[in-house]
Protein backbone atom coordinates (compact mmCIF):
# COMPACT_ATOMS: atom_id res chain seq x y z
CA UNK A 1 0.00 0.00 0.00
CA UNK A 2 1.37 3.05 -0.66
CA UNK A 3 0.50 5.34 2.01
CA UNK A 4 1.21 5.40 5.84
CA UNK A 5 -0.95 4.98 8.52
CA UNK A 6 -2.03 4.55 11.72
CA UNK A 7 -5.22 3.85 13.07
CA UNK A 8 -7.06 5.72 16.65
CA UNK A 9 -9.97 4.69 18.41
CA UNK A 10 -9.96 6.97 21.14
CA UNK A 11 -13.09 8.20 20.31
CA UNK A 12 -15.09 4.42 21.43
CA UNK A 13 -16.99 4.42 18.51
CA UNK A 14 -18.00 0.95 16.72
CA UNK A 15 -15.35 2.25 13.73
CA UNK A 16 -11.78 3.98 14.18
CA UNK A 17 -10.58 6.90 12.09
CA UNK A 18 -7.80 5.61 10.28
CA UNK A 19 -4.93 8.75 9.83
CA UNK A 20 -3.64 7.86 6.13
CA UNK A 21 -1.14 9.75 3.75
CA UNK A 22 -0.99 8.79 -0.15
CA UNK A 23 1.84 9.53 -2.11
CA UNK A 24 0.33 10.38 -5.08
CA UNK A 25 3.47 11.68 -6.88
CA UNK A 26 3.72 8.57 -9.26
CA UNK A 27 -0.15 8.43 -10.09
CA UNK A 28 -0.52 8.05 -14.17
CA UNK A 29 -2.16 10.51 -15.39
CA UNK A 30 -4.77 8.49 -16.51
CA UNK A 31 -4.61 5.61 -13.83
CA UNK A 32 -8.12 3.90 -14.64
CA UNK A 33 -6.38 1.53 -17.29
CA UNK A 34 -5.79 4.21 -19.60
CA UNK A 35 -8.92 5.57 -20.37
CA UNK A 36 -9.63 8.81 -20.39
CA UNK A 37 -13.28 8.44 -19.34
CA UNK A 38 -13.22 6.54 -16.23
CA UNK A 39 -10.28 8.46 -15.17
CA UNK A 40 -12.16 11.68 -15.76
CA UNK A 41 -15.56 10.43 -14.51
CA UNK A 42 -14.00 9.49 -11.00
CA UNK A 43 -12.34 12.85 -11.22
CA UNK A 44 -14.91 14.79 -11.46
CA UNK A 45 -16.19 12.88 -8.44
CA UNK A 46 -13.13 13.52 -6.31
CA UNK A 47 -13.66 17.02 -7.55
CA UNK A 48 -17.08 17.50 -5.15
CA UNK A 49 -15.56 15.91 -2.05
CA UNK A 50 -13.37 17.82 -0.13
CA UNK A 51 -16.42 20.63 0.08
CA UNK A 52 -19.14 18.12 0.35
CA UNK A 53 -17.48 16.29 3.14
CA UNK A 54 -16.91 19.78 4.76
CA UNK A 55 -20.11 20.44 4.53
CA UNK A 56 -21.30 16.84 5.83
CA UNK A 57 -19.05 17.67 9.13
CA UNK A 58 -20.25 20.84 9.17
CA UNK A 59 -23.78 19.64 9.03
CA UNK A 60 -23.45 17.17 11.89
CA UNK A 61 -21.73 19.37 13.90
CA UNK A 62 -24.43 22.25 14.11
CA UNK A 63 -27.03 20.10 15.50
CA UNK A 64 -24.33 17.53 17.91
CA UNK A 65 -26.09 20.04 20.78
CA UNK A 66 -29.55 19.57 20.29
CA UNK A 67 -31.07 18.33 23.71
CA UNK A 68 -32.49 15.47 21.43
CA UNK A 69 -28.81 14.29 21.40
CA UNK A 70 -26.72 16.04 23.53
CA UNK A 71 -26.50 13.31 26.21
CA UNK A 72 -26.07 10.68 23.95
CA UNK A 73 -23.26 9.58 24.83
CA UNK A 74 -22.79 6.21 22.25
CA UNK A 75 -24.36 8.54 19.32
CA UNK A 76 -21.73 11.64 20.65
CA UNK A 77 -19.32 8.92 20.19
CA UNK A 78 -20.17 8.13 16.31
CA UNK A 79 -20.29 11.58 15.64
CA UNK A 80 -16.56 12.41 16.77
CA UNK A 81 -15.74 9.50 14.48
CA UNK A 82 -17.34 10.39 11.81
CA UNK A 83 -16.01 13.88 11.89
CA UNK A 84 -12.96 12.08 12.09
CA UNK A 85 -13.01 9.94 9.03
CA UNK A 86 -14.73 12.69 7.04
CA UNK A 87 -11.63 15.16 7.31
CA UNK A 88 -9.42 12.68 6.50
CA UNK A 89 -11.61 11.78 3.36
CA UNK A 90 -11.26 15.59 2.55
CA UNK A 91 -7.50 15.40 3.13
CA UNK A 92 -6.60 12.50 1.07
CA UNK A 93 -9.09 13.82 -1.72
CA UNK A 94 -7.76 17.29 -1.92
CA UNK A 95 -4.22 15.48 -2.24
CA UNK A 96 -5.04 13.34 -5.38
CA UNK A 97 -6.94 16.23 -7.03
CA UNK A 98 -3.87 18.25 -6.75
CA UNK A 99 -2.13 15.05 -8.60
CA UNK A 100 -4.53 15.28 -11.25
CA UNK A 101 -4.02 19.36 -11.30
CA UNK A 102 -0.45 18.95 -11.94
CA UNK A 103 -1.22 17.05 -15.33
CA UNK A 104 -3.18 20.29 -16.32
CA UNK A 105 -6.96 19.49 -15.36
CA UNK A 106 -8.23 21.80 -13.62
CA UNK A 107 -9.56 20.30 -10.64
CA UNK A 108 -9.12 23.53 -8.74
CA UNK A 109 -11.73 25.14 -10.20
CA UNK A 110 -14.47 22.83 -10.14
CA UNK A 111 -13.32 22.31 -6.03
CA UNK A 112 -14.59 26.34 -5.72
CA UNK A 113 -17.70 25.48 -7.80
CA UNK A 114 -18.54 22.85 -5.54
CA UNK A 115 -18.22 25.18 -2.72
CA UNK A 116 -20.05 27.43 -4.40
CA UNK A 117 -22.97 25.15 -5.90
CA UNK A 118 -23.27 23.76 -2.12
CA UNK A 119 -23.86 27.36 -0.49
CA UNK A 120 -26.16 28.68 -3.39
CA UNK A 121 -28.56 25.69 -2.82
CA UNK A 122 -28.00 25.16 0.86
CA UNK A 123 -29.34 29.03 1.18
CA UNK A 124 -31.70 29.09 -1.27
CA UNK A 125 -33.54 25.71 0.53
CA UNK A 126 -33.12 27.13 3.78
CA UNK A 127 -35.07 30.05 2.79
CA UNK A 128 -37.85 28.32 0.55
CA UNK A 129 -38.37 26.27 3.98
CA UNK A 130 -38.16 29.25 6.36
CA UNK A 131 -42.01 30.31 6.37
CA UNK A 132 -42.72 26.45 6.97
CA UNK A 133 -40.36 26.51 9.88
CA UNK A 134 -37.61 24.76 8.74
CA UNK A 135 -34.48 25.95 10.08
CA UNK A 136 -31.21 25.93 8.11
CA UNK A 137 -29.31 22.80 10.22
CA UNK A 138 -32.56 20.84 9.65
CA UNK A 139 -32.26 21.17 5.58
CA UNK A 140 -28.48 21.06 5.81
CA UNK A 141 -29.10 17.56 7.99
CA UNK A 142 -31.39 16.26 5.76
CA UNK A 143 -28.85 16.59 2.36
CA UNK A 144 -26.75 15.05 4.70
CA UNK A 145 -28.41 12.11 5.49
CA UNK A 146 -29.48 11.81 1.73
CA UNK A 147 -26.14 11.87 0.26
CA UNK A 148 -24.64 9.67 3.04
CA UNK A 149 -26.88 7.41 1.62
CA UNK A 150 -25.50 8.08 -1.87
CA UNK A 151 -21.95 8.46 -1.05
CA UNK A 152 -22.77 4.59 1.28
CA UNK A 153 -24.47 2.82 -1.93
CA UNK A 154 -21.78 3.91 -4.78
CA UNK A 155 -18.65 2.57 -1.87
CA UNK A 156 -20.43 -0.59 -1.51
CA UNK A 157 -20.67 -0.72 -5.01
CA UNK A 158 -17.15 0.22 -5.67
CA UNK A 159 -16.59 -2.73 -3.74
CA UNK A 160 -18.62 -5.39 -5.32
CA UNK A 161 -18.38 -4.37 -8.70
CA UNK A 162 -15.47 -6.41 -10.07
CA UNK A 163 -15.74 -4.83 -13.76
CA UNK A 164 -14.68 -1.43 -12.55
CA UNK A 165 -12.09 -2.75 -10.02
CA UNK A 166 -10.47 -4.56 -12.79
CA UNK A 167 -9.92 -1.28 -14.39
CA UNK A 168 -8.77 0.59 -11.49
CA UNK A 169 -5.47 -0.55 -12.40
CA UNK A 170 -2.99 2.18 -10.17
CA UNK A 171 -2.35 0.94 -6.78
CA UNK A 172 -1.94 3.75 -4.86
CA UNK A 173 -5.58 5.06 -6.48
CA UNK A 174 -7.62 1.99 -6.11
CA UNK A 175 -6.22 1.23 -2.53
CA UNK A 176 -7.43 5.23 -2.09
CA UNK A 177 -10.98 4.95 -2.99
CA UNK A 178 -11.52 1.63 -1.56
CA UNK A 179 -10.23 2.96 1.83
CA UNK A 180 -12.86 5.47 1.16
CA UNK A 181 -15.60 3.36 0.15
CA UNK A 182 -14.73 1.07 3.59
CA UNK A 183 -14.94 4.05 5.63
CA UNK A 184 -18.34 5.26 3.93
CA UNK A 185 -20.06 2.18 4.64
CA UNK A 186 -18.95 1.95 8.24
CA UNK A 187 -20.25 5.48 9.50
CA UNK A 188 -23.33 4.95 6.66
CA UNK A 189 -25.77 4.75 9.40
CA UNK A 190 -24.64 8.17 11.87
CA UNK A 191 -25.87 11.17 9.76
CA UNK A 192 -29.08 9.47 9.86
CA UNK A 193 -29.33 8.19 13.46
CA UNK A 194 -28.83 11.83 13.92
CA UNK A 195 -31.34 12.81 11.53
CA UNK A 196 -34.16 10.42 13.27
CA UNK A 197 -33.60 11.34 16.79
CA UNK A 198 -33.91 14.93 16.54
CA UNK A 199 -36.75 14.61 13.77
CA UNK A 200 -38.35 11.52 14.39
CA UNK A 201 -39.87 9.15 12.38
CA UNK A 202 -43.22 10.42 11.50
CA UNK A 203 -44.77 11.43 7.80
CA UNK A 204 -43.33 14.53 8.37
CA UNK A 205 -39.72 13.11 8.59
CA UNK A 206 -40.18 10.65 6.03
CA UNK A 207 -41.77 13.10 2.99
CA UNK A 208 -38.76 15.39 4.43
CA UNK A 209 -36.06 12.56 4.02
CA UNK A 210 -37.23 11.26 0.52
CA UNK A 211 -38.00 14.98 -0.74
CA UNK A 212 -34.59 16.04 -0.04
CA UNK A 213 -33.14 12.36 -1.51
CA UNK A 214 -34.35 13.13 -4.86
CA UNK A 215 -33.47 16.75 -5.31
CA UNK A 216 -29.96 16.20 -3.77
CA UNK A 217 -29.39 13.28 -6.55
CA UNK A 218 -30.97 15.21 -9.22
CA UNK A 219 -28.39 17.78 -8.45
CA UNK A 220 -25.34 15.69 -7.85
CA UNK A 221 -26.31 14.11 -11.35
CA UNK A 222 -26.03 17.33 -13.15
CA UNK A 223 -23.11 18.99 -11.31
CA UNK A 224 -21.00 15.64 -11.37
CA UNK A 225 -21.74 15.05 -14.90
CA UNK A 226 -20.97 18.73 -16.13
CA UNK A 227 -17.63 18.44 -14.45
CA UNK A 228 -16.51 14.95 -16.44
CA UNK A 229 -17.97 17.24 -19.41
CA UNK A 230 -15.63 19.79 -18.52
CA UNK A 231 -12.95 18.13 -17.58
CA UNK A 232 -13.00 15.77 -20.79
CA UNK A 233 -13.36 18.92 -23.47
CA UNK A 234 -10.69 20.76 -21.76
CA UNK A 235 -8.62 17.79 -22.03
CA UNK A 236 -9.53 17.19 -25.52
CA UNK A 237 -11.10 13.94 -24.99
CA UNK A 238 -14.78 14.06 -25.31
CA UNK A 239 -14.86 10.74 -28.08
CA UNK A 240 -16.77 8.18 -28.63
CA UNK A 241 -13.98 5.78 -26.82
CA UNK A 242 -14.18 7.94 -23.54
CA UNK A 243 -18.10 8.08 -23.54
CA UNK A 244 -18.62 4.62 -24.63
CA UNK A 245 -16.24 3.76 -21.37
CA UNK A 246 -17.75 6.13 -18.58
CA UNK A 247 -21.35 4.12 -20.24
CA UNK A 248 -20.02 0.64 -19.57
CA UNK A 249 -18.96 1.01 -16.06
CA UNK A 250 -20.73 3.79 -14.70
CA UNK A 251 -24.55 3.08 -16.51
CA UNK A 252 -24.41 0.24 -18.66
CA UNK A 253 -26.86 -3.03 -17.36
CA UNK A 254 -24.85 -5.09 -16.68
CA UNK A 255 -20.99 -3.69 -15.66
CA UNK A 256 -22.67 0.18 -14.46
CA UNK A 257 -21.43 1.09 -11.06
CA UNK A 258 -24.33 3.43 -11.34
CA UNK A 259 -27.10 1.86 -12.17
CA UNK A 260 -26.27 -1.47 -9.87
CA UNK A 261 -27.27 0.97 -6.85
CA UNK A 262 -31.07 1.06 -7.85
CA UNK A 263 -32.13 -1.22 -5.09
CA UNK A 264 -30.06 0.12 -2.73
CA UNK A 265 -31.21 3.66 -3.25
CA UNK A 266 -35.18 2.71 -3.64
CA UNK A 267 -34.44 1.15 0.01
CA UNK A 268 -34.53 4.98 1.62
CA UNK A 269 -38.23 5.07 0.45
CA UNK A 270 -39.26 2.20 2.61
CA UNK A 271 -41.36 4.17 6.01
CA UNK A 272 -39.24 1.87 8.26
CA UNK A 273 -35.75 2.26 6.33
CA UNK A 274 -32.21 1.79 8.34
CA UNK A 275 -29.18 2.26 6.81
CA UNK A 276 -27.66 -1.03 9.14
CA UNK A 277 -30.86 -2.69 7.26
CA UNK A 278 -28.32 -3.10 3.75
CA UNK A 279 -25.68 -5.50 5.85
CA UNK A 280 -22.51 -4.74 4.34
CA UNK A 281 -20.56 -6.34 6.89
CA UNK A 282 -19.20 -9.32 5.90
CA UNK A 283 -18.00 -6.98 2.67
CA UNK A 284 -16.36 -4.65 4.77
CA UNK A 285 -14.46 -7.39 6.91
CA UNK A 286 -12.98 -8.94 3.60
CA UNK A 287 -12.16 -5.74 1.89
CA UNK A 288 -10.54 -4.64 5.32
CA UNK A 289 -8.10 -8.18 5.44
CA UNK A 290 -7.58 -7.40 1.81
CA UNK A 291 -6.02 -4.08 2.24
CA UNK A 292 -4.48 -4.79 5.58
CA UNK A 293 -6.60 -2.23 7.29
Amino acid sequence: MNAKISISNRAGASFPVRRMNFNFQNVPEYWANNSPGITHFLTALSALFPAGERYFIDSVRAVRDYPEIKDNQSLQKEIRAFIGQEAMHTHEHIAFNASAQSYGHDVASLERYTDNIIQFVRKLAGKAAKPFGGKQEMIDLMVTTALEHFTATIAAQLLENEHIQAIMTDETMSTMWFWHAIEENEHKAVAYDVFEAIFGQGNKAYLARTSTLVFSMVTLFVVQNTFLTYLLVKDKQLNAQALKDVYIYAYSPSKGIITGMYKEMLAYFKPNFHPNQLDSTALLDQWKLKLGL
